[in-house]
């Protein structure tokens, strides 16, 4: 139940890295944007880090 809510909560913030990023874009903040944008692979690779970390206790 818990990891459930941990991965929705990870993938929650990682979509609202990706739709942050393209408003960024889209509004003309181009180097915003692509910052941002950056976010989203790390939020996800964190969310597996944490995953495999708990699964290996």
């Amino acid at each position: 139940m818990i990891n459930e809510r941990r991965n929705y909560l990870i993938l929650a913030a990682a979509f609202l890295a990706f739709v942050l990023s393209v408003y960024l874009w889209f509004t003309g903040q181009t180097r915003e944007g692509i910052f941002t944008g950056i976010w989203v692979p790390s939020i996800i690779t964190f969310g597996i880090f944490i995953n495999l970390i708990t699964r290996r206790k």
